[in-house]
């Protein structure tokens, strides 16, 4: 890089405001957790970083691949994606907050007995991406493939499946064990419900 352009970037630099930490309240898995830290750090790397809750993956940093996939009041988004600062005092729930009373979420054990996994490293993210999917289909919230009217419990398909898991990446391709787990949860809570 020319040294003209340096000097121009380190200017730009030392010209952007500096803004000061801020404080915040995350309540994660059940657990307030008072914090000050700058408003540009990304709720991923809050969680990682700062509150070392490392079952939430940073995968492509960019939104793209779902690794750090939480939940946020019960939605499923991307903490790569998001500012720490916007999650104020609203409940965050990671992989490591879905066990209930030292047992694994059905969905965490479905992943486990179906083998929905190979080198692990996606599995945080593919499991809270499940739990919601399961609450959307409660829901009956639509999907590009079907009207949210049309969904009856224990009937997803294996398609309706996929296509509400395309938001989360498996480079090992793991897919269709992956499908296998979340279907045999709702095929479980569909018999519960009969």
């Amino acid at each position: 890089m020319p040294d003209d352009e340096h000097s121009l970037l380190e200017r730009r630099a030392d010209a952007a405001p500096h803004v000061p930490p801020q404080p915040l309240v995350l309540r994660i898995n059940g657990t307030e957790h008072n914090l000050t830290i700058e408003p540009r750090v990304t709720l991923l790397d809050a969680l990682r970083e700062v509150l070392h809750l490392t079952g939430t993956k940073k995968g492509c940093d960019r939104g793209q691949c779902g690794a750090c996939t939480v939940l946020v009041d019960g939605q499923r988004i991307n903490a790569c994606l998001t500012l720490a600062v916007m999650h104020d005092g609203r409940e965050i729930t990671t992989v490591e907050g879905l066990a209930q009373d030292g047992a694994p979420h059905p969905m965490q054990q479905a992943f486990m007995d179906c083998d929905g996994f190979q080198c692990g490293y996606c599995t945080p993210g593919q499991v809270c991406s499940a739990v919601a999917l399961l609450d959307e289909v409660k829901a009956r919230q639509a999907s590009m493939l079907t009207d949210g009217d049309e969904l009856a419990p224990g009937a997803l398909s294996e398609d309706e499946i996929r296509e509400r898991m395309s938001g989360n990446l498996c480079r090992c391709g793991a897919y269709p064990n992956i499908v296998k787990a979340i279907r045999s949860v709702v095929l479980r809570d569909a018999i519960r419900q009969a």
